[in-house]
């Protein structure tokens, strides 16, 4: 969720994109001159658009173009924290992973010009497929169906885990050294860049995290925001692309593993903020961790730290997007009282790093 997360791509078969003249954050007028030059197959006449739903952060938009369909990304308006954000990375992983065992979408353009459209922004695939956004849509397919869906979301954790960066072109990606204390100093400059209240514990776990970085793992190549919803999944229940990459880099993988344990508690914390997490048939708690390892994982250990480090992080998260909404700087809808959750999720943190 780069310092954004919570969103996720929601395509579906069947869903035409209706004219639009103008949709938030979109110049449709200056898209079509700047891909008319750059990616000219994609353009034979107007285009018409809309801003997914899901999103909470950086805005994903559907854009038709005659029979042709594919997707932009574009960071979000008004208030973008420092390294949040960054369209080139996401872009660049995404086309990096092109050929390996991790689906993603193929991607077209790139354009770093905040002149086209108001903001750096890309351009890439449209991949038919579903983003399950909630325990209800996950409710109807059945146990059995999500068990499985869950465990391939797993394996394929698992197999981005597995990626050698420096054989997909990835080996300066990120600052593996120091990854974790870095990570505790990063989310902590987050959290005073995009705060307007006090908030009770957040000092007491950032102290408790600093206080309990792990030794550091060899490197791989980190989501930073994966989840079932962040993923689209085929007709055949198989994961057929990961989304919102925004927040990858190179570090410790485990962070994505607790990340994944973290949504699982969301329902005894009573933070509703992010898609499916109690649905029957998701892996959760222990019975994530066992799946993970049993499909080629990474060694756990020291969880508390990590699944602390997790709800800290979303917690800096919701925490932006809570600014951002009372700054009238969000587009598309669902931000009311979403800042409640900020403060069980530091509460939380804290007990898991002296109990989980």
């Amino acid at each position: 969720m780069s310092a954004d997360g919570l969103g996720a791509v929601v395509t579906g078969a069947g869903h035409g994109i209706g004219r639009v003249a103008a949709v938030p954050g979109l110049d449709l007028s200056r898209l079509e001159d700047y891909l008319a030059r750059q990616v000219p197959h994609l353009v034979d006449g107007p285009l018409r658009a809309e801003l997914l739903t899901g999103g909470k952060s950086n805005l994903t938009y559907a854009v038709e173009c005659g029979p042709r369909r594919f997707v932009l990304r574009r960071p979000p308006l008004g208030h973008v924290l420092q390294t949040a954000h960054d369209m080139t990375r996401e872009h660049r992983v995404i086309s990096a992973l092109a050929d390996s065992d991790v689906p993603v979408p193929r991607t077209y353009a790139l354009c770093e010009d905040p002149e086209v459209i108001g903001a750096p922004f890309y351009v890439m695939e449209y991949v038919p497929g579903t983003a399950y956004r909630s325990d209800d849509a996950l409710r109807r397919l059945g146990p059995d169906r999500t068990r499985a869906i869950s465990r391939r979301v797993v394996q394929t954790l698992a197999d981005l885990h597995a990626v050698d960066p420096g054989d997909v072109g990835l080996a300066d990606f990120g600052r593996p050294d120091g990854f974790l204390a870095r990570q505790v100093r990063r989310w902590r400059t987050q959290l005073e860049a995009s705060r307007s209240r006090d908030l009770a514990g957040a000092q007491a776990l950032v102290d408790a995290l600093a206080r309990t970085v792990p030794p550091q793992q060899p490197p791989a190549i980190v989501h930073g925001d994966y989840r079932v919803d962040n993923v689209l999944v085929d007709g055949a229940d198989r994961v057929a692309a990961v989304l919102d990459w925004e927040m990858a880099t190179l570090g410790d993988p485990l962070t994505d593993v607790a990340l994944m344990v973290l949504y699982g508690e969301l329902p005894a914390i009573g933070a509703r903020i992010v898609g499916p997490t109690a649905a029957p048939g998701l892996l959760r708690g222990e019975e994530l961790i066992e799946e993970y390892c049993s499909c080629g994982g990474r060694p756990l250990g020291q969880m508390g730290f990590y699944v602390g480090l997790a709800a800290y992080k979303l917690a800096v998260i919701v925490e932006g997007i809570h600014y951002r909404h009372l700054r009238c700087e969000t587009a598309g809808e669902g931000f009311e009282g979403i800042g409640d959750a900020v403060e069980p999720l530091l509460a939380f943190g804290l007990r898991a790093t002296e109990e989980y």
